[in-house]
């Protein structure tokens, strides 16, 4: 995209030029103010002391932003924050430099993803800015991700995206969080930035998040709250090497030189793999039973990914019957559907270049697959980093570590707690939890209670909190959870009454709102029959899904004043509504089908048509015959059930990780429809051995369907040697060596790299499996790089490990050195390692860097030994 230049200076960012880029943005802006017939959303633009530059600014935001951000934020928020950017583009040395288009995407929004908005960038740019005094972009950039370091650090948690003050608050994130964090901090001092997404790995389970920064016309990635002493270096420079697709949301209409994958009302999404891992692109043509190119099909492509196939992409077919992606030298499954036919097939980056699919299959049909499925083998590029660049790294690291400690250590504690029960007549071990879980946001927590025991609510209080999820507890104010409170019958159902959460949105005091709102005729016609809600929410919403393409959540408020909504926010307004006039009402989180309760039954919603019935449902069954190394296969690991839904299947919400056992070894009732069963055996490599099964559940009948996990046919075999008799260091001082502490037989060594994201996880989902590690009864040896690393830790164990573990400091680095010379390790891959060996100096197993699934990996092992 040309630069805007006006006689030597730089136009407004929308300026009197008439570039068809202007032009562009104003017609989706009077398209998109049209729209808006209720409420009073624009009232900004009245304002006459708007510059040109101002406006236009705005014009940009509104024409693009979803219909939340119009409907939820006012207009002098969206200006605030154009004046900060505006002005510190001024202040700052690199804005002179940045040209139009890229502040224009990439500083200019408030928005990062699907975060709760806030005044993140005023705040950030007054604490920040006295740091980079005298800096050089490049090195500003990595000060500001120092200064996050001190705010947060990783902690995985539910899928709704905190705030950037949130999270600063809590301080830590999942990787989200930090990204969406890291981008508003640097965007607050007038860096470029962008968050980037691998949307599922190909050779693990899981997904990640960083952050790109535009340092003097390059990108630059980097781990968000995980300081490196140079740009382009993080954990997951080899994960990344493996990856198959990275992308990236650019707010707006967006004229860059990446690939477009998508554009929608809100963003372009651009596909950035290039930025990190060999790739090639695909074209795949859909065509019907006699080979004709079908039109408007709906084409998905799948990385294998916690036993789905994780939808990266998603198109629909030109009249040519064509769909594309660019991706790395890997697998993926299409599945493509059109009306009730469908076809699926395995397509292999780097090797296939075109793909017929045949639409050969209708739904009802009874079928079973295999696919062989091949992550990118991947091969990190590693930038210098010197040692006395590590070395300083290292030291800084560990002081921002204290500084953030010490910011913990101030949130309330066990005699905090317990003073505080007191004074309010609580019992301190039912207040606890609570407190604890809200972190820095205690406060709120707290002024809640206080006030509820002044009302003589304590119990109806937590029975409010124990509704919440713990993301909630941290960013709720008390005011939205006094509006609950106060405004529900004391005998309405906890769940589906009073409960404030209805799916992934803000919490809003939306209760007292509706009372104002609703005519009395209306609350006496809603409450007598249920059905009458349903169809006013047909008649008088319009229905935009078009419009909300973030993944945010407009408020129930939002969508009363504008009448307008996409599903999801439909479907929480209905709920919000519903229990603000108490009726129970909740939507299913396996189904994603809204409900509510009617004399006694339980009755599903069905927008479309108006009407409201009990869910038809039969009966399934899984049969499953045990494998030697998996007698019980758990949901989300190793299978996974997704119904049809009209242009693909939707996955079926169970828990994470319950066992079969638990879920489908005997009947259990599921809404009569058309399944798509997928398992998967993850190898050490990460390859996926897959079996996909689709079959029909019929109204009032049982459905038994096979389950099967395909068996490796490498058999655990001998891939190293590691020295039994290597000695390290115990934590009391002494030393001693692997055999003596594990005594003859197998054993499990890990190296970890405290605090970091890959080792967090590593060591979680050992404790996960700590019963079954304990019953195995050999020794696992952790071992730390330093003595101070396992002081480090000792500040903030993972809790749960199981009691075989040993732990121990390699304080010479010897015993890493020689798995990473074994093992034929590239030097500068990161911590964890893991090796499954014996004292016969004999490894079977090696893992290095991120992984998810280590317990199941290390069980898998063991057990075929």
């Amino acid at each position: 995209m040309r630069k805007l230049v006006c006689v030597g200076m730089l136009c407004a960012l929308l300026s009197a030029c008439t570039s068809p880029f202007e032009k562009q943005v104003k017609a989706d802006f009077q398209a998109k103010k049209a729209l808006f017939s209720q409420g009073d959303f624009f009232g900004v633009f009245d304002d006459e002391g708007l510059t040109a530059e101002e406006r236009d600014a705005l014009m940009f935001f509104y024409a693009y932003m979803p219909v939340g951000d119009i409907t939820d934020y006012s207009g002098n928020f969206y200006l605030e924050n154009i004046r900060s950017s505006f002005a510190t583009r001024e202040e700052t040395e690199w804005g002179k430099k940045i040209p139009d288009d890229v502040f224009r995407h990439f500083v200019l929004p408030v928005r990062v993803n699907n975060e709760a908005l806030d005044r993140s960038r005023m705040v950030f740019h007054d604490e920040l800015m006295p740091r980079l005094k005298g800096l050089a972009m490049y090195d500003a950039v990595l000060e500001v991700n120092h200064w996050c370091h001190e705010k947060a650090n990783y902690q995985p948690s539910d899928a709704r995206t905190s705030s950037p003050l949130a999270t600063v608050r809590t301080a830590y994130g999942r990787c989200g969080e930090e990204s969406t964090f890291l981008v508003a901090a640097l965007r607050s001092v007038g860096i470029p930035a962008r968050q980037v997404y691998t949307p599922r790995w190909a050779h693990t389970d899981d997904n990640h998040a960083w952050v790109e920064a535009w340092v003097d016309g390059k990108w630059y990635f980097l781990g968000a709250c995980e300081p490196e002493p140079v740009l382009n270096l993080g954990w997951f420079n080899e994960p990344a090497s493996r990856g198959m697709l990275m992308h990236t949301k650019v707010f707006g209409y967006y004229e860059g030189p990446e690939e477009v994958m998508r554009t929608t009302a809100n963003y372009t999404e651009i596909n950035v793999i290039g930025n990190y891992a060999e790739n090639a692109p695909v074209s795949v043509r859909v065509t019907d039973i006699d080979g004709k190119p079908v039109e408007d099909a709906c084409v998905r492509f799948g990385i294998y990914n916690y036993a789905e196939f994780y939808p990266v992409s998603s198109q629909k077919t030109g009249a040519d019957g064509r769909a594309s992606l660019s991706a790395g030298l890997g697998d993926m499954v299409v599945l493509a559907v059109k009306d009730r036919a469908f076809g699926i097939q395995k397509v292999s980056f780097g090797k296939d270049k075109e793909v017929k699919l045949r639409l050969e299959h209708q739904v009802g049909d009874t079928l079973s697959f295999s696919f062989d499925i091949v992550p990118p083998a991947g091969d990190p590029t590693l930038p210098e980093v010197t040692p006395e660049q590590r070395a300083e790294n290292d030291i800084r690291f560990n002081r921002e570590d204290s500084i953030r400690h010490a910011y913990i250590a101030s949130f309330p504690g066990a005699d905090a707690i317990r003073a505080f029960a007191s004074e309010t007549g609580y019992d301190a071990e039912a207040v606890a939890p609570y407190i604890v879980a809200s972190r820095g946001n205690a406060s709120e927590i707290e002024a809640f209670l206080k006030e509820a025991a002044g009302r003589e609510m304590r119990s109806r209080a937590l029975d409010l909190l124990g509704t919440l999820a713990e993301k909630d507890l941290r960013d709720a104010e008390a005011s939205v959870l006094d509006d609950h409170l106060y405004h529900t019958d004391s005998l309405a159902d906890v769940a589906t009454v009073l409960a404030p959460r209805i799916g992934y949105e803000m919490l809003t005091p939306y209760r007292s709102f509706f009372r104002r709102e609703i005519p009395e005729t209306d609350v006496a016609r809603f409450r007598e029959k249920p059905l009458e809600l349903v169809e006013w929410c047909k008649d008088s919403l319009m229905l935009r899904d078009d419009l909300c393409t973030v993944g945010t959540v407009i408020s129930p408020e939002g969508v009363w004043k504008s009448r307008m909504a996409d599903r999801t926010s439909r479907n929480t307004f209905f709920v919000a509504v519903a229990r603000s006039l108490g009726i129970p009402a909740w939507i299913d989180r396996v189904t994603g089908y809204v409900l509510y309760k009617e004399n006694g039954k339980d009755v599903a919603v069905d927008f479309e048509s108006g009407r409201s019935e009990q869910v038809a449902e039969g009966t399934l069954k899984l049969d499953y015959t045990p494998i030697p190394r998996l007698g019980d296969p758990s949901y989300a690991r190793h299978f996974s059930l997704s119904r049809f839904d009209g242009e693909g299947f939707a996955l079926q919400v169970y828990p994470d990780f319950e066992p079969w056992s638990k879920l489908f070894k005997e009947p259990v009732p599921v809404p009569a429809g058309y399944y798509m069963l997928v398992s998967g055996t993850r190898l050490a490599k990460g390859g996926v051995l897959a079996q996909v099964s689709f079959f029909g559940v019929e109204q009032d009948k049982e459905t038994d369907a096979g389950l099967v996990m395909r068996e490796s046919e490498e058999a655990v075999s001998v891939i190293g040697s590691f020295n039994s008799e290597s000695k390290f260091q115990t934590p009391e001082g002494g030393e001693t060596s692997v055999l003596l502490t594990t005594g003859r037989g197998y054993f499990i060594v890990g190296i970890l790299g405290v605090g970091d994201e890959p080792t967090n996880h590593a060591l979680k989902d050992i404790a996960a499996k700590a019963s079954e590690l304990e019953k195995w009864g050999r020794k696992i040896v952790l071992l730390f790089p330093s003595r101070a690393a396992y002081e480090k830790y000792q500040s903030a164990p993972i809790e749960g490990l199981p009691s075989t573990v040993v732990f121990g400091i390699d304080a010479d680095g010897s015993i890493e050195a020689a798995i990473r010379q074994e093992m034929k390790l590239q030097a500068g891959t990161r911590l964890p390692v893991f090796i499954v060996a014996d004292t016969f100096n004999r490894v079977v197993f090696e893992s290095h860097g991120y992984t998810i699934g280590m317990g199941d990996q290390l069980l898998h092992t063991v057990h075929g030994l």
